[in-house]
């Protein structure tokens, strides 16, 4: 199930909304959630670590990352798979997630 509440993907947000749909997934079954740091630049990872505190045992969490963006300028574009970028957007992704 991919967590979906990103607003520069999306007409509206609703936080709320969104964590009850994903304890609903759970609640039937869902194991798997995947989000990225791309996704609301980082906010979508923020609400998934928010659905699953107290739930994490109950779910595999896949994150991605590699595409840059820039917030400042959605013109830009690029990608990195470098090894400092890697580090970087591993650290970055687990504060964002646990900031539950």
């Amino acid at each position: 199930m991919a967590a979906w509440a990103c607003p520069n993907f999306t007409a509206r947000r609703d936080d709320a909304e969104s964590i009850a749909t994903i304890h609903r997934a759970i609640e039937l079954g869902i194991t798997f959630l995947d989000t990225a740091d791309i996704y609301g630049y980082g906010d979508n990872e923020i609400l998934v670590g928010r659905a699953i505190r107290g739930l994490r045992d109950k779910v595999f969490l896949a994150t991605k990352f590699g595409i840059l963006r820039s917030k400042a300028d959605p013109n830009v574009r690029g990608v990195n798979g470098s090894a400092a970028y890697v580090r970087s957007a591993c650290d970055a992704s687990l504060k964002r997630l646990a900031s539950m």
